[in-house]
């Protein structure tokens, strides 16, 4: 219904239909980097890329994110759709790059879902589903990463990266700033995923130090 409305929405079908069910990952690591705007995750994503001569992915992926402003002002579940949508034409990409060098990944999965549930349950973080619903777990269906990195940093600091930004805000950036309630579900959404779950990483330090935890979590995860 929404494909007869939207030509997007049906370029966008279309691509999902080309991608292979079940994909598998080639033999060079996967990893995820989750966290809210301004907490450093396109500064090390890059870092890291370049570090381990790496494929760097987005999601949602380029094939597709020339539509995300559209898609960001249709309704709740359209919007999600496209979204998650986006996290299996990625996964194909990813199956691809995995076989040929590492693969760093600006979001995934986890973001969909984390702000997926603190959008659709209102209230405080002890108005989140329990921490093991079944929400919180990875789709079976999805390729997984090998890791898992949520990079976070202090409200007050992430307020003034966004400021020095000074870039137009996303809307869910301007719901995290004026709700923290909304940040809070946010987060804990992401600290409650499992299969697999986020390693927080401290990103208010310099970016040399952030890199060399981040290098050092993937050394201890991951086959390079």
């Amino acid at each position: 219904q929404c494909a007869a409305r939207m030509p997007e929405a049906g370029a966008v079908l279309d691509l999902l239909e080309k991608c292979p069910e079940h994909q598998k990952k080639g033999g060079f690591p996967v990893v995820v980097f989750e966290g809210l705007d301004a907490t450093g995750k396109t500064t090390v994503t890059q870092s890291v890329k370049d570090t381990l001569n790496g494929i760097l992915l987005r999601s949602p992926p380029a094939c597709i994110s020339q539509w995300r402003t559209i898609f960001d002002d249709e309704p709740a579940p359209i919007k999600r759709a496209f979204y998650a949508a986006g996290n299996y034409i990625l996964a194909s990409e990813i199956a691809k790059a995995s076989t040929q060098a590492p693969v760093i990944i600006d979001r995934y999965w986890h973001s969909t879902a984390a702000y997926t549930i603190a959008t659709e349950i209102s209230g405080k973080v002890q108005d989140l589903p329990p921490a093991h619903d079944e929400v919180y777990q990875w789709p079976e269906d999805l390729l997984k990463p090998d890791l898992v990195l949520l990079l976070t940093v202090d409200p007050e600091e992430r307020v003034r990266r966004l400021q020095r930004r000074g870039l137009e805000k996303t809307k869910e950036e301007a719901e995290l700033e004026a709700n923290s309630l909304f940040r809070q579900r946010v987060e804990e959404s992401y600290r409650r995923m499992v299969n697999p779950a986020c390693q927080e990483v401290d990103a208010s330090p310099s970016k040399e130090e952030v890199l060399k935890t981040v290098l050092q979590l993937i050394e201890n995860h991951c086959t390079l």
